[in-house]
């Protein structure tokens, strides 16, 4: 059976100095990036890759470079999907922006969702396991806190005002703080949504090439007035990642490659769904690697 081919685009969290080597040790992908240069704040020192106005076009450049290295030795997709501003890179790898513009979309969107965060009353994100996610969130609000990402049934990540995150204490759960100073997906940033859906309004959109899993519902998405919508709703909107994984499994998907940087979006896909094989190329030490293991899925 042809295999049903699924692209993985990482958000933040795995953002590295060596994020760039892969893509440039092929000719499309070096040339990619040197044409992305120009909009790109480079790679500054380890703690500030996490600033959110360098990170998120950052991370979009590495992946759309590394899918341009590969996309021609590559089975045609049967979906795309995105974590967080991996949501935006999905649309690129799609057809539906050019490259440039996806990165630089990326960066008007981290300004946007930075100028949403008082100078003083900073922004915190918490990685929640070992409790059920449903009975979280009346303790979770009580603090102002509120569920950003879904990753599990008993796995989420919440977001609010970092003055309230030391008073959050869930008997039995492990609570680790993240390397992200802004509650992305939570109500703090619906000051985004709207001038985010502006600036989507107005750019040239291609004919998808493959469909697009919505992260604020884990629906295909083929047209642009649904994706327009949905890229800039989810500023400010819950991801359902765990509803994402299952649509995936749902809709016949047997391989996923995860784009990097990181491997975690193949890491949970692989643990929740152990029928789909599950790649990052993170796990590999060349493109021609990649596309050895592309050519056997």
């Amino acid at each position: 059976m042809k295999s049903r081919l699924l692209i993985l685009c990482p958000g933040q969290g795995g953002q590295n100095a060596t994020m760039y080597d892969l893509a440039r040790s092929d000719p499309h992908g070096a040339a990619l990036l040197a044409q992305l240069a120009p909009l790109l704040p480079g790679l500054p020192d380890p703690g500030a890759i996490f600033a959110n106005r360098a990170a998120q076009p950052a991370i979009v450049a590495s992946s759309l470079a590394t899918w341009e290295a590969l996309r021609r030795d590559c089975p045609q997709p049967a979906l795309v999907a995105g974590y967080s501003i991996g949501e935006l890179t999905a649309y690129g790898v799609a057809g539906a922006f050019t490259a440039e513009r996806t990165v630089a979309l990326a960066a008007q969107r981290a300004a946007l969702m930075d100028a949403c965060v008082a100078s003083d009353s900073p922004h915190a994100m918490l990685a929640i396991s070992g409790r059920r996610t449903a009975a979280l969130r009346p303790q979770l609000a009580s603090h102002g806190f509120h569920i950003a990402i879904e990753a599990g049934e008993d796995s989420c990540v919440a977001g609010g005002l970092a003055a309230d995150a030391a008073a959050i204490s869930v008997p039995g759960a492990r609570i680790v703080a993240l390397p992200v100073a802004i509650a992305s997906h939570t109500p703090y940033l619906q000051g985004a949504v709207e001038p985010f859906a502006s600036l989507l309004a107005q750019e040239d959109f291609g004919t998808l090439r493959a469909p697009v899993l919505g992260g604020i519902d884990a629906t295909p998405i083929r047209d642009k007035e649904t994706a327009l919508s949905h890229l800039s709703r989810q500023i400010a909107e819950a991801i359902l990642w765990s509803d994402c994984m299952d649509a995936c499994a749902e809709r016949g998907i047997t391989a996923a490659l995860e784009l990097g940087p990181g491997s975690a979006l193949s890491k949970m896909l692989s643990a929740r769904h152990p029928g789909i094989e599950c790649r990052s190329v993170a796990d590999f030490r060349s493109i021609d690697g990649i596309r050895n293991w592309l050519a056997q899925v």
